[in-house]
Protein backbone atom coordinates (compact mmCIF):
# COMPACT_ATOMS: atom_id res chain seq x y z
CA UNK A 1 0.00 0.00 0.00
CA UNK A 2 1.35 3.32 -0.77
CA UNK A 3 1.83 6.27 1.38
CA UNK A 4 -1.38 7.93 -0.82
CA UNK A 5 -3.25 5.10 0.74
CA UNK A 6 -2.44 5.11 4.12
CA UNK A 7 -1.76 7.89 6.68
CA UNK A 8 1.83 9.11 7.03
CA UNK A 9 4.04 6.95 9.39
CA UNK A 10 6.07 9.20 11.67
CA UNK A 11 8.51 8.69 14.43
CA UNK A 12 8.65 11.02 17.03
CA UNK A 13 11.74 11.51 19.04
CA UNK A 14 12.07 14.60 21.89
CA UNK A 15 13.34 13.90 26.03
CA UNK A 16 10.17 15.77 27.31
CA UNK A 17 7.14 13.51 27.39
CA UNK A 18 4.72 16.55 27.80
CA UNK A 19 5.75 18.01 24.21
CA UNK A 20 5.62 14.58 22.43
CA UNK A 21 2.30 14.19 24.03
CA UNK A 22 0.92 17.67 23.10
CA UNK A 23 2.81 16.77 19.10
CA UNK A 24 1.35 13.32 19.22
CA UNK A 25 -2.28 14.78 19.28
CA UNK A 26 -1.43 17.46 16.96
CA UNK A 27 0.01 15.17 14.40
CA UNK A 28 -3.23 12.95 15.01
CA UNK A 29 -5.32 15.61 14.57
CA UNK A 30 -3.79 16.19 11.31
CA UNK A 31 -4.37 12.60 10.05
CA UNK A 32 -0.71 11.88 10.51
CA UNK A 33 -0.07 8.36 12.48
CA UNK A 34 2.77 8.39 15.24
CA UNK A 35 4.41 4.88 15.07
CA UNK A 36 5.87 5.15 18.05
CA UNK A 37 8.11 7.84 20.29
CA UNK A 38 11.28 8.03 22.13
CA UNK A 39 12.52 9.93 24.40
CA UNK A 40 16.08 9.98 23.04
CA UNK A 41 18.32 9.09 20.10
CA UNK A 42 19.32 5.40 21.09
CA UNK A 43 15.72 4.93 21.72
CA UNK A 44 14.95 6.26 18.21
CA UNK A 45 17.32 4.33 16.63
CA UNK A 46 16.45 0.77 18.18
CA UNK A 47 12.68 1.37 17.33
CA UNK A 48 13.14 1.96 13.86
CA UNK A 49 14.85 -1.35 13.56
CA UNK A 50 11.11 -2.68 14.90
CA UNK A 51 9.10 0.17 12.73
CA UNK A 52 10.06 1.70 9.73
CA UNK A 53 8.56 4.77 9.32
CA UNK A 54 7.77 7.18 6.49
CA UNK A 55 9.26 10.38 8.49
CA UNK A 56 11.87 10.85 11.58
CA UNK A 57 10.21 14.03 13.53
CA UNK A 58 13.11 14.41 15.92
CA UNK A 59 14.29 17.07 18.63
CA UNK A 60 18.23 18.26 18.14
CA UNK A 61 18.84 18.58 21.90
CA UNK A 62 18.36 15.69 23.52
CA UNK A 63 20.17 13.62 26.37
CA UNK A 64 22.65 10.94 25.30
CA UNK A 65 22.56 10.46 21.27
CA UNK A 66 21.02 13.85 20.60
CA UNK A 67 19.09 14.07 16.69
CA UNK A 68 22.29 14.83 15.02
CA UNK A 69 23.97 11.76 16.35
CA UNK A 70 21.03 10.00 15.40
CA UNK A 71 20.74 10.97 11.91
CA UNK A 72 24.74 10.39 11.16
CA UNK A 73 24.12 6.86 12.58
CA UNK A 74 20.92 6.11 10.51
CA UNK A 75 22.84 7.60 7.68
CA UNK A 76 26.28 5.98 8.35
CA UNK A 77 24.15 2.57 7.97
CA UNK A 78 22.50 3.40 4.64
CA UNK A 79 18.92 4.56 5.59
CA UNK A 80 17.57 7.24 3.78
CA UNK A 81 14.55 7.84 5.83
CA UNK A 82 13.48 11.74 5.45
CA UNK A 83 14.31 13.54 8.84
CA UNK A 84 13.06 16.75 10.07
CA UNK A 85 14.34 18.16 12.86
CA UNK A 86 12.99 20.47 15.94
CA UNK A 87 14.49 23.54 16.27
CA UNK A 88 14.69 26.76 17.47
CA UNK A 89 15.73 30.35 15.60
CA UNK A 90 18.81 30.72 17.01
CA UNK A 91 20.63 27.16 16.16
CA UNK A 92 22.21 28.01 13.49
CA UNK A 93 25.39 25.99 13.94
CA UNK A 94 23.36 22.90 14.87
CA UNK A 95 21.58 23.73 11.46
CA UNK A 96 24.99 23.07 9.72
CA UNK A 97 25.93 20.38 11.61
CA UNK A 98 22.87 18.36 10.70
CA UNK A 99 22.24 19.46 7.26
CA UNK A 100 25.95 17.95 7.30
CA UNK A 101 24.72 14.75 8.80
CA UNK A 102 22.18 14.80 6.38
CA UNK A 103 18.90 16.26 7.61
CA UNK A 104 16.11 16.88 5.12
CA UNK A 105 14.41 19.89 7.00
CA UNK A 106 14.15 21.72 10.12
CA UNK A 107 11.19 23.14 11.76
CA UNK A 108 10.58 25.54 14.60
CA UNK A 109 9.20 24.32 18.13
CA UNK A 110 6.71 26.93 17.96
CA UNK A 111 5.21 26.20 14.36
CA UNK A 112 1.45 26.54 13.99
CA UNK A 113 -0.18 23.01 12.94
CA UNK A 114 -0.68 24.08 9.32
CA UNK A 115 3.25 24.72 9.07
CA UNK A 116 3.99 21.27 10.95
CA UNK A 117 1.94 19.34 8.40
CA UNK A 118 3.59 20.99 5.47
CA UNK A 119 6.92 20.69 6.37
CA UNK A 120 5.81 16.75 7.22
CA UNK A 121 4.10 16.45 4.14
CA UNK A 122 6.90 17.79 1.67
CA UNK A 123 10.32 16.08 3.49
CA UNK A 124 8.01 12.40 2.76
CA UNK A 125 7.63 13.71 -0.79
CA UNK A 126 11.45 14.07 -1.50
CA UNK A 127 11.76 18.19 -0.46
CA UNK A 128 14.35 19.41 1.35
CA UNK A 129 13.43 22.56 3.47
CA UNK A 130 16.52 24.65 3.32
CA UNK A 131 15.94 27.16 6.55
CA UNK A 132 12.77 26.97 9.08
CA UNK A 133 11.69 29.97 7.46
CA UNK A 134 8.07 29.49 8.59
CA UNK A 135 4.45 31.15 7.37
CA UNK A 136 2.81 33.91 9.05
CA UNK A 137 2.91 33.46 12.98
CA UNK A 138 6.65 32.93 12.68
CA UNK A 139 6.80 35.70 10.40
CA UNK A 140 4.90 37.88 12.34
CA UNK A 141 7.30 37.20 15.23
CA UNK A 142 10.64 38.17 12.98
CA UNK A 143 9.10 40.82 11.49
CA UNK A 144 11.34 44.04 10.56
CA UNK A 145 10.34 47.36 10.84
CA UNK A 146 11.47 48.29 7.29
CA UNK A 147 8.79 47.18 5.18
CA UNK A 148 10.47 49.27 2.04
CA UNK A 149 10.59 47.22 -1.23
CA UNK A 150 13.75 45.80 -2.48
CA UNK A 151 14.88 48.36 -4.71
CA UNK A 152 15.29 45.78 -7.68
CA UNK A 153 14.20 41.98 -8.14
CA UNK A 154 15.82 38.83 -6.54
CA UNK A 155 17.38 36.10 -9.14
CA UNK A 156 17.03 32.20 -8.18
CA UNK A 157 20.15 31.92 -7.20
CA UNK A 158 20.32 35.16 -4.50
CA UNK A 159 16.82 33.42 -2.93
CA UNK A 160 18.99 30.16 -2.83
CA UNK A 161 21.81 32.49 -0.94
CA UNK A 162 18.98 34.38 1.51
CA UNK A 163 17.93 30.91 1.96
CA UNK A 164 20.83 29.72 3.29
CA UNK A 165 22.08 32.76 5.15
CA UNK A 166 18.59 32.23 7.04
CA UNK A 167 19.93 29.27 7.88
CA UNK A 168 22.54 30.51 9.44
CA UNK A 169 26.06 29.58 6.71
CA UNK A 170 28.63 31.74 6.24
CA UNK A 171 30.05 32.68 2.80
CA UNK A 172 32.36 30.00 2.56
CA UNK A 173 29.57 26.83 3.28
CA UNK A 174 27.47 29.14 1.22
CA UNK A 175 29.91 28.75 -1.36
CA UNK A 176 30.81 24.73 -1.13
CA UNK A 177 26.62 24.43 -1.06
CA UNK A 178 26.42 26.08 -4.35
CA UNK A 179 29.81 25.41 -6.04
CA UNK A 180 30.65 29.07 -5.89
CA UNK A 181 33.53 30.43 -5.05
CA UNK A 182 33.70 32.25 -1.55
CA UNK A 183 34.45 35.79 -3.74
CA UNK A 184 31.33 35.11 -5.83
CA UNK A 185 29.13 34.44 -2.80
CA UNK A 186 30.68 38.08 -0.66
CA UNK A 187 29.45 40.06 -4.26
CA UNK A 188 26.05 38.33 -3.88
CA UNK A 189 25.45 39.24 -0.48
CA UNK A 190 26.77 43.08 -1.12
CA UNK A 191 23.99 43.16 -4.01
CA UNK A 192 21.24 41.52 -1.59
CA UNK A 193 22.16 43.96 1.29
CA UNK A 194 22.01 47.03 -1.30
CA UNK A 195 18.82 45.91 -3.06
CA UNK A 196 17.05 45.48 0.90
CA UNK A 197 18.74 48.60 2.18
CA UNK A 198 20.20 46.44 4.74
CA UNK A 199 23.46 46.93 6.95
CA UNK A 200 24.22 43.17 7.74
CA UNK A 201 22.98 39.64 7.02
CA UNK A 202 20.72 39.16 10.28
CA UNK A 203 18.81 42.53 9.23
CA UNK A 204 18.44 41.06 5.57
CA UNK A 205 17.09 37.68 6.42
CA UNK A 206 14.57 39.09 8.66
CA UNK A 207 13.42 41.63 6.09
CA UNK A 208 13.61 38.86 3.40
CA UNK A 209 11.09 37.19 5.82
CA UNK A 210 9.18 40.26 6.04
CA UNK A 211 8.74 40.97 2.37
CA UNK A 212 8.09 36.95 1.31
CA UNK A 213 10.88 37.37 -0.66
CA UNK A 214 11.83 33.89 1.62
Amino acid sequence: MSTMERPLRVALADDQALIRAGLRALLERLGIEVAFEAEDGQGLLDALLMQPVDVVLSDIRMPGVDGIAALRELRDEGDRTPFLLLTTFDDSDLLLRAREAGAQGFLLKDAAPEDLHEAIMRVAAGETLLAPVSTDPVRARYRFHDEAPPTDTFGEREVAILRLLAGGYSNKEIARSLFLAEGTVKNYVSTILDKLGTRDRTRAVLKAITLRII
